[in-house]
This record gives structure tokens, C-alpha cells and sequence, in this order.
């Protein structure tokens, strides 16, 4: 009888192994048609999987009628000189910038656009098709956080160039720092950290962005300065929160009215050559008190040639300002001496070469003239309340940050 459930039992077991396998068993699958993924080939944002492309750099002497002469009809090019002057002036065409040129493929080739490059990021196109179309565009640009450091051998841009670094970046810091560290003073020994940003187009470096936090030590005295951007609230600020620059003032005298501004060409009333005026006329009746734009260091305070009584005040390593045709200085300016913002440094006359009273104003930054109408004064309010929480934050943040790098 044992021996006859054994064999019964046995049997269910060789029976149910096939059973329980075919119900366990993983079910086939069945393969799955995946449309193959098509990649197409993009320049300047435009498909060209059909077309053909081919590029180029601006030759000596060469313009835009040159250079579309054999691809696009005179009258055409006419109309994108005459047409599309507020979109891109062609007579800012460069030599040696590149352009690109793309047709359609074939024996005889159809020219559809042409893209001319301003810079490393902007470019304008010109569109071919059915009827003449112009636009600017941008270039992706890709944005890699990098950090720097560095110790005063000799001078700042000695430094950056010794640690491999791009020199743009050491005028970005010193603008930066322009209100706060005299870069003609520095000492063996100053050193600086810096969390800033690179720039990328097409995996091509193309320069450095902005400086998003960096500490400098000068004199033995560390300067912590952040950027910051909440709204319309932008600028760099000191780790207590106060602008890391000061303003400057609209102008330096009331002034009746402007009789000449910043030009590149101008005939000289006295002269009669046409040559550059880098500044601004103020006339104003002589006597008329002149100040100093910002704070600063006296330069030069004697006659200069054709500007005459001149005067000539260091801001900071950046900013510049001159004042000319003075009719005399105020009590003990000369150089040397620090004049404060609205400290009065002279009076409007008609000194060197001039045909009445006023006041050449001029204004350096880096060593090259700006126009003084135009630029941006610095803002000088501290961070303000509602934005202070979250600025701490950043504060906070960046300070980890710059404290470990070497």
C-alpha cells in the first residue's frame, strides 16, 4: 500500500512540473517597432539636411556687394543696402569676421540665405526666399561656472597672465573693486578668489562672463563683493550688503545748454579740421563754478595746450574725468590733492583754443573716451530691505564657496 501512494505521488510530481514551468514562465515578448530617430543637421538655427553650406571671412576691402555680387542680383543688393539699414547697417561689415552662405544643392545652386556674424554670439541673416527677409539672432551660448585665484607678484595682470588666466577676467575684477581698491597701489602679497563664469558657443571658448562672487585682500584688508539680481535690484555689493560703487554726479555744473556732444567728427570752430570731439561742451557764462564729477585724486591741474586751463581727475583704476578752457582753479587744487564729489575744482572760460565760454567735459573709462550723456551712473543704494533675507542667503552661500578654493 506505501509503496502505491509513493508511485501516486510521484506521478502528480512528474505531471505538475510542466504545468507549474508553462504558467511561471516569462512571456515572450514581442518585439516592439521603434521609428529610428532622424538627426538633422541645424546652422544658425536653420534646417540644411537638403542644402548646401559654405563659409567664409570678410577679404580687405571687401563689403556685402562683393561679396553676394555672384550669388544674388545688384538689385537685390541694393535693396538690402537702402531696406535694412535699422535691422544691421552693412557698412559695419568687418574684415576678417566670418559669414556663411547656403544654397540649394544641384548644378545650378539657388542662393537662399546669407548669414553675416557681428560677433562670437550675434549674427543677422538674410533670407533669400520668395521676397527679401532680415533679422538678427544669437548663437546658444553655454555658461560654466569656473573659480580663480591668484597672489601679487608684481601687478594684477601679471598675475592673471602667470596663472594662465584670461586677462579680461582681471578687468572685470577691477571694475568690480574700482570704488574700493586703488590696482596702482597694490602690494607683494595682495591676493584675490574669484567664482566667475565662462563662456562657450559651439564648445569654443569665447570669453569670460560675469564675476558672480570674489574676494580680494589688499593692504592685508579682505573685500568681499557678490552679485546680486532679484527684480530690478542688480548690481555688486559688499558682504554687508552696500554697493561696491559710488555714484557720479549728472554733470559737472549747471549748465545752460550743450553746445557740442561726443563724435567722432566734428569741425573745430577754431581750426576748421574735421576730427574727433570725445567729450561734451557745456556753455555757461564764465566764472560759472565747475565741480568734481565723483571722488578722486587731482592728476594734472596746469595749461595744456589747445584745452587750456585743464584739469584731469583719477576716479579710481577705471574712471577718468577731464574738465578744459577753465578761466582759473579753485583755492588749493593741484595735483596730488583728493577732491570729493561736488567739491568745487574750478570756473567755465575760455581758455586755449576756444571761440567762447564753456566747458569741455570728458570722461575715460580704462583709458578710452566714453560719452558722458550716455553713460550709466553706478548705483550707490545698498541692498534694500525687502530683498535683504535672500540676499544674506546668497551671501552665505558664495562665502562657503570662496573660502575653499586654494
Amino acid at each position: 500500500m506505501k509503496k502505491y501512494f509513493l508511485v501516486v505521488i510521484i506521478s502528480l510530481v512528474i505531471i505538475a512540473i510542466p504545468v507549474v514551468w508553462i504558467i511561471l514562465r516569462p512571456a515572450k515578448e514581442v518585439p516592439v517597432l521603434v521609428k529610428p530617430l532622424i538627426k538633422h543637421k541645424f546652422a544658425y538655427k536653420l534646417n540644411i539636411d537638403t542644402l548646401n553650406i559654405s563659409y567664409g571671412k570678410v577679404a580687405n576691402n571687401q563689403n556685402l556687394s562683393s561679396i553676394l555680387s555672384s550669388f544674388v542680383s545688384g538689385q537685390l543688393i541694393d535693396r538690402i543696402s537702402k531696406e535694412t539699414g535699422d535691422i544691421f547697417d552693412v557698412r559695419k561689415i568687418r574684415t576678417g569676421h566670418k559669414y556663411a552662405q547656403i544654397t540649394t544643392r544641384g548644378t545650378s545652386p539657388e542662393s537662399l540665405y546669407f548669414i553675416y556674424e557681428i560677433n562670437d554670439v550675434d549674427y543677422v541673416v538674410y533670407d533669400f526666399r520668395d521676397s527679401l527677409r532680415v533679422y538678427l539672432d544669437k548663437k546658444k551660448v553655454s555658461i560654466v561656472r569656473k573659480t580663480a585665484s591668484g597672489t601679487i607678484k608684481t601687478s594684477l595682470w601679471n598675475t592673471f597672465q602667470d596663472n594662465n588666466l584670461d586677462v579680461n577676467l582681471g578687468m572685470r575684477l577691477s571694475d568690480v573693486y574700482a570704488w574700493t581698491i586703488d590696482f596702482y597701489g597694490l602690494q607683494k602679497g595682495d591676493h584675490f578668489k574669484v567664482n566667475y563664469e565662462e563662456l562657450y558657443v559651439d564648445s569654443a571658448y569665447i570669453g569670460t562672463g560675469r564675476i558672480i562672487a570674489s574676494e580680494f585682500t589688499s593692504n592685508g584688508k579682505g573685500f568681499y563683493a557678490f552679485y546680486f539680481d532679484k527684480d530690478s535690484v542688480r548690481g555688486y555689493y559688499d558682504d554687508a550688503g552696500n554697493s561696491m560703487r559710488k555714484s557720479f554726479l549728472k554733470a559737472p555744473l549747471k549748465f545752460s545748454r550743450i553746445s557740442s556732444r561726443f563724435t567722432g567728427a566734428r569741425m573745430h570752430p577754431v581750426l576748421r579740421i574735421v576730427r574727433p570731439h570725445y567729450g561734451v561742451d557745456y556753455a555757461a557764462p564764465s566764472g560759472t563754478p565747475v565741480v568734481a564729477l565723483g571722488d578722486g585724486r587731482i592728476q594734472d591741474a596746469n595749461w595744456k595746450g589747445g584745452y587750456g586751463r585743464f584739469i584731469s581727475i583719477r576716479h579710481n583704476s577705471v574712471y577718468t574725468t577731464t574738465y578744459a578752457h577753465l578761466s582759473g582753479y579753485a583755492k588749493g587744487i593741484k595735483p596730488g590733492i583728493f577732491v570729493k564729489q561736488g567739491d568745487l575744482i574750478g570756473y567755465v572760460g575760455m581758455s586755449g583754443l576756444a571761440t567762447g565760454p564753456h566747458l569741455d567735459f570728458r570722461v575715460y573709462q580704462n583709458g578710452n573716451p566714453v560719452d558722458p550723456l550716455k553713460m550709466v551712473s553706478p548705483p550707490a543704494k545698498p541692498v534694500d530691505a525687502i530683498y535683504r533675507n535672500a540676499y544674506n542667503q546668497l551671501v552665505t552661500k558664495f562665502k562657503l564657496k570662496l573660502d575653499s578654493i586654494k
